[in-house]
């Protein structure tokens, strides 16, 4: 029989692994596969179908890519990737179709959609109309969506500052470390943060104006190199890497001290790096070390959002975007995460609104 398409369908082309990523992610772990798509949807199917505008692309997802870690079985969001199949992520699209009352041909939402060109949302997806409120769609991905969410709530909810405290952010010029370093810096702290090139340490200190930043990557010993530059301590150490850092943080850490655990990226690609944190310092200096998700924190994404939009609108808060463009431009942008080749929050641009 022959085959025949009507015009209403398309070639959604969408990233996969071609097997699970147990080590540092390569190109030749990723496949870029194309499927046609009927854009028209049965009635009564409450599907959505969504043109991909921008994706989230995160570090996270590696560990999703494993063929085994405990986030996989500790959070939702984290669950397996099988290899072959579609990869969701956090983004922003235009709805060409749609059988749910819920939302009509033209919107722009924002949710969990697939690293591709296209996403066909089941019921009961996690999709949401979105007011751009004036502001770039691709802030919505990034400032004003999870990365920004994680920042705000790791600061104020988990680490509770106080005006005056000293606090040190690693992965400083990172999705998240970028607007932790610029929220503490607006509330009254004194911030030094921590990068992997002269670059960024300049963009630190010249355009978000952390008091001060280093070069990581030139320090022998970092016990030492915190001491240099905290010499009365650290209140907050606002943890993006683990590893060594996340030592060499606790060393100088004051009494009282808090560690809002976001991400340990050494971790991520090479498990015997580690963390030892002296037991000792933590109970002597009755340190408190919370590992948190932003997902825990959607109860104050209202307060986050407005608070964001006057800091946006005021010039008080600089947006750090990376932008790649294309779908076939997410393996190298993923990978680039961990090569520290990102500025900010790294996002793939598929299609124009």
């Amino acid at each position: 029989m022959k085959s025949h398409s009507n015009s209403m369908d398309v070639i959604n082309r969408y990233v996969t692994i071609k097997a699970h990523v147990d080590g540092a992610p390569r190109e030749s772990d990723f496949e870029l596969k194309a499927s046609p798509l009927a854009l028209s949807l049965d009635p009564g199917s409450n599907e959505v179908i969504v043109k991909n505008l921008y994706l989230s692309v995160d570090p996270y997802q590696i560990n999703r890519m494993k063929s085994y870690n405990s986030s996989q079985k500790n959070s939702s969001y984290a669950a397996g990737i099988i290899p072959g199949e579609a990869i969701d992520t956090y983004g922003v699209g235009k709805v060409v179709a749609s059988r749910n009352p819920e939302f009509e041909k033209g919107d722009i939402v924002a949710g969990l959609l697939n690293w591709g060109e296209y996403t066909v949302i089941k019921a009961g997806g996690m999709l949401n109309k979105l007011n751009p409120m004036g502001f770039p769609l691709s802030y919505h991905v990034g400032v004003m969506g999870f990365s920004g969410l994680t920042a705000y709530a790791g600061f104020f909810e988990v680490c509770k500052p106080k005006k005056g405290e000293k606090v040190f952010v690693s992965a400083a010029s990172g999705s998240v470390g970028n607007l932790v370093g610029q929220f503490a810096k607006l509330f009254g702290c004194y911030v030094v943060g921590c990068a992997g090139s002269k670059e960024k340490v300049a963009l630190l200190k010249e355009k978000l104006g952390f008091d001060d930043a280093f070069n990581y990557r030139e320090e022998t010993d970092l016990k030492s190199t915190l001491k240099r530059y905290f010499p009365n301590g650290i209140d907050i150490y606002f943890d993006n890497v683990g590893g060594e850092m996340q030592e060499a943080a606790i060393d100088n850490m004051n009494i009282n001290g808090r560690i809002a655990v976001c991400g340990v990226i050494s971790e991520y690609t090479e498990a015997e790096k580690r963390a030892a944190p002296s037991m000792i310092d933590v109970i002597y200096k009755r340190i408190k070390i919370q590992g948190f998700l932003a997902g825990d924190y959607l109860n104050i994404f209202v307060d986050f959002l407005s608070t964001i939009c006057d800091h946006l609108r005021t010039g008080k808060i600089q947006p750090l975007e990376d932008i790649s463009d294309g779908v076939e431009s997410i393996p190298s942008a993923f990978i680039s995460l961990f090569r520290g080749q990102n500025i900010g929050k790294k996002i793939v641009k598929i299609a124009e609104e």
